[in-house]
């Protein structure tokens, strides 16, 4: 009996949509290996430990922390070869990390903010989707059987920008094309490449944005769930569930897609 349906990978899994999803997928019977930035590493490692605690098959799952900056190439390479030696494998890479480093008008936006938005949010994806997939197609030829599920970090930003955002609208924008051409390279192999697309999402960004706004987050949410046709806004479970349903067999026809998760927000 197998000791786990295979090995995981999230990025950015120290808290919000990153740690429900890698506890998610925890739960589906992965094995994983959970990374962020050394700042994160307390709560990373409380992560590790509570996959660990779960079980699969009558079994603990197995679990590694690596901590890794998206935007350095080697850094990344090593990510994957680390997840490799600890766990057997990479099945699903899940490029979660990002961030929204400002939110002013774009005759507003610095040259410095506009490229750090870019060198996490589409570098660090681009990398990503690049190693794990070179390590997808090296077990691809060593196991002669295909497989393998990518899936990155779009937003309702990559489908309909927002003001204020011009920066991280862009960089999901890059997600988007991104994941449609690897979809296209990698599909011989048997590898989907995937996104998803949230709306207002619970979680610390969010908060964040609030405060930017000068508005207190209750009131903030408050506010915008007016907006969206189901009154709310989404959880990180929410997206979890996604990407559980995008990386299982039940979605094996389905790649190249950027999916919205966005409470009717709008529609695709």
């Amino acid at each position: 009996m197998s000791v786990s349906k295979g090995v995981a990978l999230v990025t950015g899994a120290s808290r919000g949509i990153g740690r429900a999803i890698a506890l998610r997928l925890a739960s589906d019977g992965y094995s994983l290996a959970v990374n962020d930035i050394p700042s994160n590493l307390h709560a990373l490692n409380s992560l590790k430990a509570e996959i660990e605690g779960i079980k699969y098959n009558g079994r603990n799952l197995k679990a590694t922390s690596v901590i890794a900056d998206m935007r350095e190439e080697e850094q990344v390479k090593e990510m994957v070869e680390k997840t490799v030696k600890d766990l057997g494998a990479v099945d699903v890479m899940v490029a979660n990390a990002g961030i929204l480093q400002t939110t002013t008008p774009m005759v507003d936006t610095s040259s410095k903010d506009f490229d750090q938005t870019l060198a996490v949010n589409i570098r660090g994806v681009f990398l990503c989707y690049k190693y794990a997939a070179k390590q997808m197609i090296a077990q691809h030829q060593q196991r002669g059987a295909p497989g393998g599920n990518i899936i990155g970090a779009a937003s309702v930003t990559s489908k309909q920008a927002w003001a204020g955002a011009s920066a991280y609208s862009t960089s999901k924008w890059a997600v988007r094309g991104l994941t449609q051409a690897s979809a296209l390279e990698l599909a011989p192999y048997g590898i989907r490449v995937n996104a998803y697309a949230p709306g207002l999402i619970e979680t610390k960004m969010v908060e964040d944005y609030a405060i930017v706004k000068k508005i207190g987050y209750s009131e903030f949410v408050a506010e915008r769930s007016q907006g969206i046709p189901l009154r709310r806004l989404g959880t990180p479970g929410d997206v979890a569930d996604l990407v559980s349903f995008l990386v299982s067999d039940r979605a094996s026809y389905i790649t190249g897609q950027s999916v919205s998760v966005n409470g009717g927000t709008f529609f695709d």
